[in-house]
């Protein structure tokens, strides 16, 4: 069985009777999967092995976009194409634009080198949203080094380049994403294995922070955390967690899982209308119809 089903709802967002198609194998640990509709790719990172890839539709085949990577992790793209990179070996976020320039937007906060940015998203007026756990200066996820910083935030880039805090009471801040219309924000602990919710006031800062969902797992790395999140068009939110997915109504019903054999890091949706999700399971890359599409990204 690959879909649990633990609400009537669920059959609104999967058929209960849908599988996972392994499209690739061979990897190290796979994270920052983003769709490129103009390449019809999905590109994402290979922390362990240290490179970027892609996957292309058309030929079914994995190309190397970067290697080495500076140990990549989260990735995602802004409304004029550029993608957006964490790496953990510089503690930097950069941006490439289509053409190949590079420029490093975020590496130092009130002069003390970042930890390691993770994952990331855009705002809709061009805000950049990052978490900063310090994973990537342990041995094997990044290069081991003490601390600069002391604490584990999640940062914003403003449009106008400015870095600030937007939130530093975590424990280990992963994946992040927004609600349908951008009025929320979801930001997960992987220490604390919960979810926690955000207003997103007009100047972009979050605050009301609350939890939205807990017990996905004991916070355990070897079972299984929260670390990839998305969020559909209804609202429901994508998690990993113990087991594989977990998928949780707006409301913070879980409405089921989605069961998978290899531990997972991220999701995106991407393919036609953005209804395939596509999953990052350690060494495999693995995909899944949906009846829902992803939420509207800047990107998009």
């Amino acid at each position: 069985m690959t879909v649990v089903v633990k609400s009537d709802r669920l059959e609104q967002v999967l058929d209960p009777g849908a599988s996972l198609e392994t499209l690739a194998d061979g990897f190290g640990f796979l994270e920052g999967l983003v769709w490129n509709a103009r390449q019809g790719a999905l590109h994402f990172s290979d922390i362990t092995q240290d490179k970027r890839r892609r996957w292309v539709a058309s030929t079914g085949k994995v190309e190397i976009v970067m290697d080495p990577s500076n140990i990549s992790n989260g990735q995602t793209f802004d409304a004029a194409g550029n993608l957006l990179v964490c790496e953990h070996a510089t503690s930097s976020v950069v941006r490439e634009t289509p053409g190949g320039a590079r420029e490093t937007i975020a590496s130092h906060y009130q002069g003390k080198e970042l930890n390691s940015p993770n994952d990331i998203c855009v705002g809709p007026e061009g805000s950049i949203y990052f978490t900063d756990p310090p994973y990537g200066r342990f041995a094997g996820w990044g290069i081991e080094r003490p601390q600069d910083l002391d604490f584990q935030g999640v940062f914003r880039i403003k449009p106008d380049g400015e870095l600030e805090v937007v939130a530093e009471d975590f424990e280990g801040p992963n994946g992040l994403c927004f609600s349908p219309g951008n009025s929320m924000m979801y930001i997960n602990d992987s220490a604390k294995a919960h979810i926690r919710v955000f207003d997103v006031q007009s100047d972009g800062r979050l605050t009301n922070g609350r939890i939205f969902a807990e017990g996905i797992g004991r916070g355990v790395p070897e079972e299984g955390v929260v670390d990839g999140m998305k969020c559909d068009e209804r609202g429901d939110i994508f998690v990993t967690g113990p087991g594989g997915l977990w998928i949780f109504a707006p409301d913070g019903e879980q409405l089921g899982n989605i069961e998978v054999p290899k531990g997972v890091g991220n999701l995106a949706w991407g393919g036609d209308g953005y209804k395939t999700l596509f999953i990052g399971a350690w060494d495999k890359l693995f995909r899944m119809p949906t009846k829902v599409a992803s939420h509207s990204e800047p990107y998009m």
